[in-house]
């Protein structure tokens, strides 16, 4: 999560947490569809009165990035006249510059080779982009290509290679990092590569807002001498000093930084393994929990213009006020902020006055209302929008009696619930489903690591009577057991060590 005068990453399964200025300045936050428009719009011909249009061309990684910050028609405004995707076949435009937003990778090179070189190129000229650092291999490849020269109006590094959530939250987009840096094994060869991309698009977060960050790390768990340290204790270690290597290469970029000016601090999953399992009960939250979301999409029915009504898909975001305000709250404060919201409407609102016949009026009764208004302008729908889904929430947790779940949860977390409670609630709430019942087993075993070396998890799982692969599931925990000196009772001290890469 970023934030004014600090900022968290969240980097899929570990957490990247950097605090910005050693001052504590207030930091303006670079918007990175700011720089997109920087590209966009840098690549126009110095001779040309009027906008030229373009093709923009990605990879299948550059998409995804920019999806996360712009739309079509926010790039028809920019005059991009259409998206291509570099990988696949494309019908020339020799009457079309292009502009190439792709990662810095061999096989895009050859692609651009392929599109830009030899007698018929498949568009006027290039305008190149590439989202983090270039080797000097792949700029050496480009040049020994006669005939490309010419046609390459401009390249750059523009170090745009995460994800932006939104204004306050970016991700380096590795959902199976979990899988492959903490598994049963050694860590793979694809570990690896996990390791140097995540590092790579960290640094490009950095770089774009040209701040240098001191890099601290959690140290690897202490070890008596006879026990071997494990690919897993040295995760954080090792994405410190890869996310060092790849800032070095950014020390000769104008305007950046020589010394550091903020830190950032790299923790793993250990640290808070309960945080992904356990039910949170902020907005946000329960609508990507219990809700079907595509990320931030939400499918919603709308009144049509026909009569009845009509599936409608919005977007999640910030452009959104009622999100943008309600997002960090309780579920049961929105709920109720939401039902002021929609009372104050009707109150405004003569026609909506005349359908209450003074009486009280319900949050259903309230939507059908403003559903019923001849004039139901955008900023109502998105307040319906609200409505219906904290109302589909709240219904969830009714049903299904999420609300002493999540009470029982809490207290294991604290250390105010045991065993006992936890098979009571076994015993007693016959009808909870099997995902819940697995993240309760998975809670119970993040803070009762003991029970591993004895057969209680197993039994508790036999009473839940979970499945094979769930209950795999359960005792994979036991991959992301906290450090001996992290491991404390609720009524202890929490205590980390940290250490920290220099620059010299």
């Amino acid at each position: 999560m970023v934030r004014r005068g600090g900022r968290m990453v969240v980097v899929d399964n570990l957490l990247i947490t950097a605090f910005w200025n050693k001052s504590y300045r207030v930091y303006v936050i670079i918007d990175d569809l700011g720089l997109l428009y920087d590209m966009i719009r840098s690549a126009k011909r110095p001779d040309s009165k009027t906008p030229n249009w373009k093709v923009l061309i990605m990879d299948k990684v550059t998409v995804r990035i920019l999806s996360h910050s712009c739309k079509m028609g926010d790039l028809t405004n920019e005059n991009v006249s259409l998206v291509e995707t570099i990988s696949k076949r494309r019908q020339p435009m020799p009457n079309l510059d292009a502009v190439y937003y792709i990662q810095p990778t061999k096989e895009n090179v050859v692609m651009l080779l392929n599109d830009m070189a030899g007698k018929t190129p498949l568009y006027k000229d290039a305008y190149i982009f590439f989202s983090s650092t270039v080797s000097k291999e792949l700029v050496a490849h480009i040049k020994r290509e006669p005939t490309i020269k010419p046609r390459i109006r401009g390249m750059k590094e523009i170090n745009l290679e995460y994800f932006a959530i939104d204004s306050q939250c970016y991700i380096t987009d590795h959902g199976a990092a979990l899988e492959e840096l903490y598994g049963d094994e050694e860590m793979s060869r694809k570990g690896d590569e996990y390791l140097t991309e995540m590092a790579n698009r960290i640094a490009t977060v950095f770089a774009s807002m040209l701040e240098f960050p001191s890099v601290r790390y959690r140290a690897a768990k202490s070890l008596d001498p006879t026990t071997m340290t494990t690919f897993c204790d040295l995760i954080p270690t090792k994405l410190a000093a890869a996310v060092w290597n790849s800032l070095m290469k950014y020390k000769t970029l104008a305007n950046f930084p020589q010394t550091e000016t903020c830190d950032l601090l790299i923790l793993d999953r250990s640290i808070d393994q309960i945080a992904p399992i356990i039910h949170e009960w902020t907005y946000d939250a329960m609508c990507h929990d219990l809700l079907e979301m595509d990320g931030n999409k939400y499918v919603h029915e709308v009144p049509s213009k026909a009569g009845g009504f009509e599936k409608k898909e919005f977007l999640l975001e910030e452009h959104d006020p009622v999100w943008l305000e309600l997002r960090h709250s309780h579920i049961a404060d929105a709920s109720e902020r939401l039902h002021d919201k929609m009372t104050n409407f009707v109150s405004k609102n003569k026609a909506a006055m005349h359908s209450r016949d003074g009486g009280q009026v319900s949050t259903h009764d309230l939507k059908r209302v403003v559903q019923a208004l001849p004039q139901y302008n955008e900023q109502m729908e998105k307040l319906s929008l609200h409505v219906d889904m904290a109302a589909k929430i709240n219904g969830i947790i009714r049903e299904t009696g999420l609300r002493d779940l999540g009470q029982l949860e809490q207290d294991l977390v604290f250390g105010d619930a045991g065993t006992k409670d936890v098979i009571k609630f076994l015993k007693e709430q016959m009808d909870v489903t099997d995902e819940h019942k697995v993240r309760l087993l998975m809670i119970y075993a993040a803070t009762h690591p003991e029970k591993f070396e004895s057969d209680k998890l197993t039994k508790l799982m036999e009473l839940a009577n979970l499945s094979p692969e769930d209950m795999n599931a359960v005792y994979n925990m036991r991959y992301l057991e906290a450090a001996p000196e992290t491991t404390k009772s609720s009524s202890s001290a929490f205590s980390l060590h940290f250490r920290r890469l220099s620059n010299v």
